[in-house]
């Protein structure tokens, strides 16, 4: 097996144990062809999340997350997929080097970015804006417009009942 392919399975259960210990449920779609690696839910909520998870070495410095994906054919980039708001709710990483998971609300990633780095010291000229402290991206918090209940941009009102009811037979 390729050693990317291993280093992505380590990080989805790595992010899948992660949030089973916070009390979340787990599901694991069945396929390759997912713009997420893994769904959640949290507890006393039915609402459906998608992840899509990264496996990351940082410096020590700054962790880098991809924010991206490429398919190859015969070693040439023949497509990039950039993620959105659209495609998924979280992109999660597991950072090797601080053996932790890191949640970054999907919105965040506007209309899609390369990468996203998340700032494990300070920055060493002392900026402060536009600054993400890696620190802040450890827990998997609902974006402000779910915590007031609103449905995110993209998941259909009609759709996500249909995904959470079940059938009377």
């Amino acid at each position: 097996m390729a050693a990317l392919k291993l280093k992505g399975d380590r990080a989805e259960i790595e992010v899948a144990r992660d949030l089973i210990r916070r009390g979340y449920r787990i599901a694991i779609p069945y396929g390759e062809d997912w713009d997420f690696d893994l769904i959640f839910s949290r507890p006393g909520n039915e609402r459906l999340e998608c992840v899509q998870v990264k496996y990351c070495t940082s410096d020590g410095r700054v962790v880098e997350l991809r924010a991206r994906s490429q398919s190859l054919t015969n070693g040439k980039v023949q497509r990039v997929k950039r993620y959105t708001a659209a495609m998924i709710d979280w992109l999660a990483a597991y950072d090797r080097t601080t053996d932790r998971c890191y949640y970054l609300p999907a919105a965040e990633l506007g209309r899609g970015m390369s990468v996203v780095a998340l700032r494990l010291v300070p920055a060493r000229n002392s900026q402060r804006l536009r600054i993400r402290l890696a620190e802040d991206y450890l827990d998997p918090e609902p974006p402000a417009q779910l915590a007031l209940g609103m449905e995110p941009a993209g998941l259909e009102p009609a759709t996500f009942r249909m995904q959470t009811e079940r059938s009377s037979n």
